[in-house]
This record gives structure tokens, C-alpha cells and sequence, in this order.
């Protein structure tokens, strides 16, 4: 099957509301970022993505939960988040049983992360090597170097080898 199948699967697994705030979810995610990419993964999420991952949505028992991966990045202007607020990474919207959805915040958040996800690996180029491969690394840094060794001599005070010595001690401890 492919990822669009088993989504459509995933919303008819739910014949409840929970099923039909998925469905709407997704229609606004196509709404919002037409040539978004429907992936399935982790064994069973469905996933939304456009340069990278956009948003997942889960069906619990009690909500409907859509994940934002880098939410923490986004500007959330209408206050559609309402979960996973402390962290720096992820953002959350719970919507539970009679909630309505909010649409055009949604979108908002979505047109945010396709923008974010373009910016994604912008910033200093590294030059490219011959061929694309990696050079090998210069023979010296492929060996280990000689491990230190701690010098085993004795430090005693002048005072102490006197006294060993007087004492006719000859090795040392």
C-alpha cells in the first residue's frame, strides 16, 4: 500500500470523530502546501512533508494530536498550539471531541514550516571535493599516536634518601 492508502486506511480505522478531525486536517494540510509529500512512518504515522517533515497527526483515545517537528521555530500568531509548549523543538495542537478545528491557523503554521524547511541547510557552503568523495585522511592522522608513558622515578626529599640509605635500603618502592 502506499503512504496515501494507509492514511486513507488510518481515518477509516476511526469511523468516530476522531476519524473525521483527521480527514479534516488532512484536507487543509492539501489545502495549504499543495505538492506536500504524504509519508507513513514510525510503523504507523502518518506524516506530511515538504522539504522535510512538516506536521504528523496521531489518534488517541480522548483527541486527535497534530505535531509540528520544529513548532518551537515557528511564529504561532493565532495561538493554535496548546501542547508541548516547554520544549525547543516540537509544537503540538490537541483537539479533543467537539473541538472545532482552526483552519486557517493551521495553514498558517503550515505555510511557516514549508518556509522554515526551505532555509534548511542554508548558510555557510562547504567546498566540494574532487568527485564528491571524501579525501582520505593524511597517513600521520591515521595512526595512533605513542601513548605517555608516567616516569617512575622517586621523588623523595633528600632528607628520605638519607635515611634509606643510613638504613642500607637499596630498592626503591
Amino acid at each position: 500500500m502506499t503512504p496515501s492508502e494507509l492514511i486513507d486506511q488510518e481515518i477509516a480505522d476511526h469511523p468516530d470523530w476522531r476519524g473525521h478531525t483527521m480527514a479534516e486536517i488532512r484536507r487543509i494540510i492539501r489545502e495549504a502546501v499543495p505538492d506536500v509529500t504524504e509519508e507513513w512512518k514510525w510503523r504507523g504515522t502518518p506524516t506530511w512533508s515538504h522539504n522535510g517533515i512538516l506536521c504528523i497527526c496521531n489518534a488517541f483515545k480522548s483527541m486527535v494530536k497534530v505535531t509540528f517537528l520544529n513548532g518551537a521555530k515557528l511564529r504561532d500568531v493565532d495561538g493554535v498550539f496548546n501542547a508541548e509548549l516547554g520544549g525547543n523543538q516540537w509544537r503540538a495542537i490537541k483537539i479533543f471531541e467537539g473541538d472545532p478545528v482552526n483552519a486557517r491557523g493551521l495553514k498558517k503554521l503550515l505555510v511557516a514550516a514549508v518556509a522554515l524547511n526551505a532555509t534548511k541547510g542554508v548558510g555557510k557552503a562547504r567546498p566540494a571535493r574532487a568527485g564528491g568523495a571524501r579525501a582520505a585522511k593524511p597517513a600521520t592522522a591515521r595512526t595512533r599516536p605513542a601513548r605517555a608513558t608516567r616516569k617512575t622515578t622517586s621523588r623523595a626529599s633528600p632528607a628520605r634518601k638519607a635515611s634509606r640509605a643510613a638504613r642500607g635500603a637499596t630498592s626503591k618502592r
